[in-house]
């Protein structure tokens, strides 16, 4: 399969060095020009979980237009970036292609939907990765969990068993989901609970839980999301948010989340889709959100001096 994938960052890397290594015809799109650079002269190297990696076999471009012809566009780039994407994207494709886009946070089925039609687009979720950027052309990942894909309308089609069998023969644990949304609720709570809290205090989530004090902020945050995922009917598989986030967390005791990095290296990060999220929403319901609310405000403040 021709296969696209767009933001070559730690997750984007590890998702184009799997489904490279299955003989498909992979093509990475990033803008870091060091990072495509490194790829180019001694290829692409994924350590970690899966051991030790390096695929000479995929082709590099800053130009969108490159992935042209493409019949499966994975769009990894960090949620503020997705509508840039998609409206790249939408002359380029054809009424085959498949758009899957895997974010944290929520709405990036929304920013995609603005630019193009939604019947080719499936929704996914990575789960327990833990990944980061050693450097140009090498990423790692503390785990490998799931790969959870689902159409954005929903349902289970044809098309999609097909994708999950490509990310599967690639190596991944990936599976087909009737309810997508729910997936992405579920991670969107473990999200808001590690990423804010790890990110102000600059610690790992086994650091943060190990901490009364910062554990209490995660939590706070994590139960205020799923308030907001109840008044949209989000058939959660869980009751107990605080159990739910600590099971989460104890599978990725020294991870940094992906805010995190953003913050350590001064990058803006995805805080608005992820605990500003909560913030907006609860200002939609008329409902007070103070820890993601303060969280956030922490975040944007530091953000503001880079």
């Amino acid at each position: 399969m021709k296969i696209a994938v767009i933001g070559a960052g730690a997750m984007g890397s590890i998702y184009a060095s799997f489904l490279a290594q299955n003989n498909n015809e992979v093509i990475a799109i990033d803008l870091w020009e060091e990072h495509l650079d490194a790829i180019r002269e001694n290829g692409l190297r994924v350590s970690g979980f899966s051991g030790d990696n390096t695929v000479k076999n995929i082709k590099v471009s800053n130009n969108i237009e490159d992935a042209k012809g493409c019949e499966l566009f994975i769009i990894a780039t960090k949620a503020a970036g997705v509508g840039s994407v998609a409206s790249k994207l939408s002359p380029i494709t054809s009424n085959d292609s498949v758009i899957l886009t895997i974010q944290n946070g929520l709405g990036a089925g929304e920013r995609i939907a603005s630019y193009m039609p939604t019947d080719n687009i499936l929704l996914g979720v990575a789960q327990g990765f833990g990944a980061s950027m050693v450097g140009p052309g090498h990423a790692h990942h503390n785990n490998m969990s799931m790969i959870r894909i689902g159409e954005m309308n929903g349902g289970i089609t044809q098309r999609l068993e097909k994708l999950v069998k490509v990310w599967c023969d690639a190596g991944f644990n990936a599976k087909a989901f009737e309810d997508i949304e729910q997936l992405i609720w579920e991670k969107f709570v473990c999200n808001v609970a590690w990423s804010g809290s790890c990110s102000i205090f600059r610690k790992t989530l086994g650091e943060v839980m190990n901490n009364e004090h910062m554990f209490n902020i995660a939590k706070g945050c994590a139960l205020e999301a799923k308030k907001m995922g109840d008044l949209k009917r989000v058939n959660f598989t869980f009751d107990d948010t605080v159990n739910y986030i600590t099971e989460f967390g104890k599978k990725l005791l020294n991870s940094k989340p992906s805010m995190l990095q953003d913050v350590e290296s001064k990058r803006l990060s995805e805080i608005d889709a992820i605990n500003g999220m909560v913030v907006t929403l609860g200002i939609q319901n008329n409902i007070e959100t103070p820890f993601n609310t303060a969280v956030s405000s922490i975040i944007k403040a530091q953000e503001a001096d880079y």
